[in-house]
């Protein structure tokens, strides 16, 4: 689709019900909202769910919780490891096209975000090994090899302010080159606020890279890159500059003193938030 003109239906619908639990169902077919840069013709999904909205979650119940390094890396550096949902969110896929076993949740313009591993599990951007870096547009999007659906591993700006015209790619763009987990975060220089950017396949919120004091997030977080980040206890994923950037599996999760041995580009520690376990 490099220069060529593209022309597609968005399909975007999001419902949110209520008896005694508030449920949230999501269907989605995939696209952006604008004309994407890539090798592949990208295909029409069939996204279908509805799961708990912001289950309760508690620090001390952790759904992840390895106590070995090799432990972390089957949670964190497996690309299957977001197939299966915690019970607490009580999860039902109602789409017709398969399984999306990779899939880590949708964002506000409907292109799926799936799971932050490549193929080879391992960071896609930053990788360890001698995997080269994937290929994105400078919306930092992609097609999935086996569906071509587009989709995210790393949080981008676009969805909050769509691009107009043709987009480039991130290797032709000098800063996101440089950078990629540098230019995520850029792109959310207008949006220094908690701001929600999607919603994760266990029901809890994604909310782009700073909090409600404006402050970026580079702390706080557990192994999935969810956190408690209020006095009423509520759990949600922030985007970081670090691996998993969006979010690595389905918490909340521990905070072990180990870190993943997938990427070159890892947080300096997992922490409590100041309100983790209030």
């Amino acid at each position: 689709m490099y220069g060529c003109t593209c022309v597609f239906q968005h399909k975007l619908c999001v419902t949110c019900s209520s008896s005694t639990t508030i449920r949230i169902r999501v269907q989605s077919n995939g696209p952006p909202l604008f004309c994407p840069n890539t090798p592949a013709t990208i295909k029409e999904l069939n996204v279908d769910f509805e799961v708990n909205f912001n289950p309760n979650v508690n620090v001390n119940s952790p759904v992840q919780n390895p106590t070995t390094s090799s432990q972390l890396n089957s949670i964190v550096c497996n690309i299957s490891s977001q197939a299966s949902v915690p019970s607490a969110s009580n999860y039902v896929s109602y789409s017709s096209s398969g399984s999306f076993n990779t899939l880590a949740g949708i964002s506000v313009d409907g292109v799926t975000i799936l799971n932050v591993n490549s193929a080879n599990n391992v960071d896609p951007f930053y990788p360890t090994g001698n995997y080269a870096s994937e290929f994105v547009d400078t919306c930092l999007r992609h097609p999935n090899a086996a569906s071509n659906g587009y989709h995210y591993h790393i949080a981008s700006g676009c969805p909050l302010n769509p691009p107009t015209g043709m987009i480039g790619s991130c290797k032709s763009t000098p800063s996101c080159n440089a950078s990629i987990a540098n230019y995520s975060i850029s792109k959310f220089s207008s949006y220094r606020t908690l701001t929600v950017i999607g919603i994760a396949k266990d029901g809890h919120v994604i909310y782009g890279p700073y909090d409600s004091t404006g402050t970026e997030v580079t702390s706080g977080f557990d192994i999935c890159n969810g956190m408690f980040y209020d006095s009423i206890g509520n759990y949600a994923y922030f985007a970081t500059r670090t691996f998993p950037y969006i979010t690595g599996c389905f918490g909340p999760g521990n905070y072990p003193s180990f870190l993943p041995s997938c990427t070159t580009n890892k947080p300096a520690a997992y922490t409590k938030s100041i309100y983790a376990g209030k």
